[in-house]
């Protein structure tokens, strides 16, 4: 007679005895759950776990689907794998880079060497994807294996995609790996069983390359809509410029010049290229068509630097014989108890209500006029509205600097003529990828240094942090990211080796994290990010950085 063990499921609310070994499939055909869509993975003890992981001891389980931020993940990339072997099915001497998000979907290239991309026509397109489609028929078996590294090193010998650099450089003795047939590739977290798991996707030509079409978010059985964002695909292009001239496109190559004492080198270029940047802006306002805007307007999501980038910007415009004046939108929160709140009965810190509107249309109505206002201050500890004894009162030739969430969105100033604004969006839109098929989403590399500041600066802990994500990026993707492309220009806060630096910071925060909550989730994914880099000290960071606004030891008064 089998051993039993007692396991708890989270989707039934039951404790089960099922036989020590069984698989997450097979309990999940024996429940037999009803969720809205198929399931493809489960989160065991907070961690996600792919369908065939076998359970030996007594465990939390919580089977989740494609509308779960962990499985879409798992989906994705289990598209990724099924995509990558394609290309190396019809072009063995080529290798697929997965190079950034972008559109709603993922813009990949197929390479034919680390210079050399190979030219996309339709019939490219067109075989790519019938072959994605043949490969999701055949319902191919999805097996994970581990071995030594070595050994690892010597299997993935023949790629070209940089994949045993970052092997070479983890330290670990053993490697997990997947493998799909003869096809093996890494990935840094489950996927699902089998390539008949994947039931929706698309490939379309994109600026001479490919875009990979992903399911909806909120629905993940429709496409995610195509959406323009070439000023976002400029700054893609533009970074990728930058890297090649460190000769870094992922972390195993981050990690060997890190050893290799280009530690420095790498923060003195990547912070001259920031400082060219934001100069350029400066010049751009300055040279404007028509004469010098009234009114700057800084947005991007939250952690995304808005507000070391309106200090720097501010230096620069002085330069070119600009008199600015800096306003925090922040500052013009309402009291915390007065925030809105979400259909959950949450405070929703992204509403534009948040603000409050009224004062604020009046202050800078005051201003125009002439008036000396006196300005708030929002202490976030306390979650209220302070005065400090702080006033403004504007000359004739002062740029009003408005930095803040909601700062390119129409309803903020409605008044104000769109010829005597100039609009920015700052964010962290790149960082360096760990491999062709790995990324870290851009989004989680914001949530690290938003945690660090939060803890350092706001009393948060990690897990409150991590508690109100779904909120922040559901105001994010309201209220900020329709207005991105609007924007007159873009600013990437991104700093190359910016993780190796917030690593010592945060994984003390992340690993305060209950191992038994929800938050853990995210704090393990977070955590493994990190252990991917190569640790490097901030001594050389000069204290005008992005990073310090989140690290500490700014010049700046935040």
């Amino acid at each position: 007679m089998p051993k039993l063990i007692t396991i708890y499921c989270k989707n039934t609310n039951e404790y089960m005895d099922i036989p020590c070994g069984t698989s997450l499939k097979e309990l999940h055909d024996q429940l037999q759950l009803e969720m809205p869509y198929p399931v493809i993975a489960a989160r065991v003890n907070y961690k996600v776990q792919a369908l065939n992981f076998l359970i030996y001891k007594p465990k939390d389980i919580e089977f989740i689907d494609a509308s779960s931020e962990s499985g879409r993940r798992c989906y994705i990339r289990t598209l990724s794998m099924v995509m990558a072997c394609a290309v190396r099915e019809l072009w063995p001497a080529c290798d697929l880079r997965i190079e950034h998000p972008i559109s709603k979907g993922f813009y990949c290239t197929i390479r034919e060497s680390r210079e050399v991309a190979k030219a996309i026509t339709p019939d490219v397109v067109a075989q790519l994807k019938a072959r994605m489609q043949q490969i999701i028929a055949e319902d191919r078996p999805i097996m994970t294996e581990e071995r030594q590294t070595k050994e690892v090193i010597r299997l993935f010998g023949d790629r070209k995609d940089g994949e045993t650099t970052l092997f070479e450089t983890l330290g670990n003795p053993y490697c997990r790996y997947y493998r799909m047939g003869d096809y093996i590739d890494y990935y840094t977290g489950a996927l699902m069983p089998s390539t008949g798991y994947i039931n929706l996707f698309d490939v379309e030509e994109y600026h001479g390359n490919i875009l990979l079409r992903i399911p909806c978010r909120k629905n993940p059985n429709c496409l995610e809509e195509r959406i323009v964002e070439d000023k976002r695909f400029g700054i893609f292009k533009e970074y990728v410029g930058w890297n090649k001239l460190l000769k870094i496109s992922n972390v195993g190559e981050f990690n060997k010049a890190r050893k290799n004492q280009r530690s420095v080198e790498m923060i003195k270029l990547s912070e001259a290229l920031h400082e060219k940047k934001v100069a350029q802006i400066a010049d751009q306002i300055a040279n404007h068509e028509g004469g010098v805007p009234r009114f700057v307007l800084i947005s991007g999501p939250s952690s995304s630097g808005k507000t070391t980038f309106s200090k720097r910007l501010t230096i620069q415009l002085m330069v070119n014989g600009i008199r600015p004046e800096v306003i925090s939108m922040d500052n013009y929160f309402v009291n915390r108890e007065d925030t809105p709140r979400d259909e959950n009965g949450e405070w929703d810190f992204e509403h534009l209500n948040t603000l409050d509107l009224p004062l604020f249309r009046q202050h800078l109505a005051d201003l125009l006029e002439g008036k000396t206002v006196s300005l708030p201050f929002y202490n976030f500890e306390t979650g209220k509205r302070e005065y400090r004894g702080e006033t403004l009162c504007l000359e004739k030739d002062t740029v009003v600097i408005l930095e803040g969430l909601h700062a390119l969105n129409p309803e903020l100033i409605p008044n104000i003529p769109r010829e005597m604004t100039f609009k920015i969006y700052v964010s962290s839109l790149t960082t360096v990828n760990l491999d062709n098929h790995n990324w870290i989403p851009t989004s989680d590399v914001r949530l690290i240094r938003r945690i660090v500041r939060d803890y350092r600066y706001r009393g948060y802990s990690a897990r409150e942090t991590i508690a109100r994500l779904e909120s922040v990026q559901r105001g994010e993707d309201r209220w900020i990211a329709p207005f991105q492309e609007e924007a007159d220009v873009m600013f990437n806060s991104a700093l190359l080796f910016e993780l190796a630096v917030l690593k010592r910071h945060a994984e003390p925060i992340l690993d305060e994290v209950p191992k038994y909550c929800d938050e853990y989730t995210t704090a393990h994914r977070l955590k493994k990010y990190l252990s991917y880099f190569e640790s490097i000290s901030e001594r050389e960071i000069p204290p005008t950085s992005f990073l310090r606004e989140f690290v500490g030891g700014s010049s700046f008064r935040y």
